[in-house]
């Protein structure tokens, strides 16, 4: 590991020593360090150690190499649950954002993010993620696999060195009263994600917790049936990816002769146009578990469409397929197995019978269950990706 380390720091000492002009001030990089993103490990009594160990990880593994790049780093460490949130709300400007942690901190940082009034402009900060919590899905997309959690975190800060970026498409969930949420993988709504959160507490079964969690769980009634109505549009067209950067300001004898002939020539007639009626499809559902999860999984940054996978799987699974299940569900949250009913949608309305209880999982975070609408948002942010990642991407969207 040391080796990996100073590796990594030589190569982004090669950034850090590159010139710049006087007059350009160093990027600035603000770093969300979230502690708690290793909560709910195996024992309640580790969370303290867990914490340290989180903490010596980022500081001896990321930090190193975020400084030796020549970037203004800035390090704000959260305390608690949806401080990320508050605070994305007085951020003031930054070149960077960086979020060191799980998936609850991602979605935190973005929710914080897009609730901005000023949205549209700091939607266009790039982001690094640093996966350091217990659950961190879009390592899996940004970076190459990895058995070693060193070098896991050392490709994703070199990533952030380095530059490369991809669009990722964000799910927008409105409930009928809050604020909305924002997603970067998706909402879960049934058996398995209820049986998944209480794995943490059978700890002391070791490598059975996975299959005993879902295993009591179907002591419930059974089958166990979510019963819900969907509406739902169907995909998008994909515009053109706007250019990034600002386009070159024309002459100025351009600008003066088409403020001119703005001037004298007569006002346009408003041609009034016809507005087509949205398309929506309804559909009565009973299912075992719900699904509605962006493409940021299976990214393909050549596709013509856009839109979110909608799966919903049927309530007929026995106990045994349920148990047998389970764990391929932990591993992959929002896969759609055979038999599954799988709907491609760019927006969508989920309507719960009145007195539903129960709670969705929203980027593995907890919220109740209530009625809402999930749009999406396509390529609304831009997040670092290893370059052979991403190179990876555009040579399968060729073939």
């Amino acid at each position: 590991d040391n080796l990996l380390r100073r590796a990594a720091c030589q190569e982004a000492q090669a950034f850090g020593n590159q010139l710049i002009p006087s007059s350009m001030p160093l990027k600035k990089a603000t770093v969300f360090l979230n502690p708690a993103a290793c909560k709910g490990q195996n024992s309640p009594f580790s969370t303290l150690i867990c914490e340290a160990v989180f903490l010596n990880l980022f500081e001896k593994n990321a930090a190193p190499i975020l400084h030796l790049s020549g970037l203004d780093v800035t390090v704000v460490k959260t305390d608690y649950e949806g401080q990320a949130k508050k605070l994305l709300e007085l951020m003031e400007n930054t070149d960077l954002i960086i979020i060191a942690g799980g998936d609850g901190t991602v979605q935190e940082v973005i929710t914080g993010l897009l609730r901005r009034a000023d949205e549209a402009v700091f939607s266009k900060i790039p982001i690094g993620f640093i996966p350091l919590g217990k659950t961190c899905t879009l390592s899996h997309t940004l970076y190459p696999e990895s058995t070693n959690q060193v070098q896991h975190i050392i490709n994703a800060t070199l990533a952030i060195v380095k530059g490369e970026t991809v669009p990722l498409d964000v799910l927008q969930i409105k409930g009928e009263k809050e604020q909305p949420v924002y997603a970067v993988t998706g909402l879960r709504w049934g058996s398995y994600r209820d049986a998944g959160v209480k794995v943490s507490k059978y700890w002391y079964l070791g490598p059975l917790k996975t299959k005993a969690a879902h295993f009591f769980s179907t002591f419930k009634e059974w089958p166990q049936k979510h019963q819900a109505a969907l509406m739902y549009l169907g995909p998008t067209e994909r515009p053109p990816e706007e250019p990034e950067g600002k386009p070159s300001r024309p002459p100025l004898y351009v600008r003066l002769y088409r403020r001119l002939r703005s001037y004298w020539s007569s006002p346009p007639k408003e041609i009034p146009q016809e507005v087509t009626p949205e398309d929506w499809e309804e559909l009565k559902l009973s299912t075992i578990e719900l699904s509605i999860a962006t493409r940021n999984r299976q990214l393909d940054l050549t596709r013509t469409e856009d839109f979110m996978d909608i799966c919903i799987e049927a309530d007929t699974v026995s106990k045994g397929q349920f148990v047998n299940r389970g764990s391929r569900k932990m591993r992959d949250p929002h896969m759609c197995p055979e038999g599954s009913q799988c709907i491609h949608a760019s927006r969508c309305i989920l309507q719960l019978p009145e007195g539903t209880e129960g709670s969705f999982g929203i980027d593995n975070e907890e919220y109740e269950a209530m009625p809402v609408e999930v749009k999406l948002l396509p390529r609304k942010l831009r997040f670092f990706c290893d370059p052979r990642m991403r190179e990876q991407m555009l040579h399968a969207a060729v073939q």
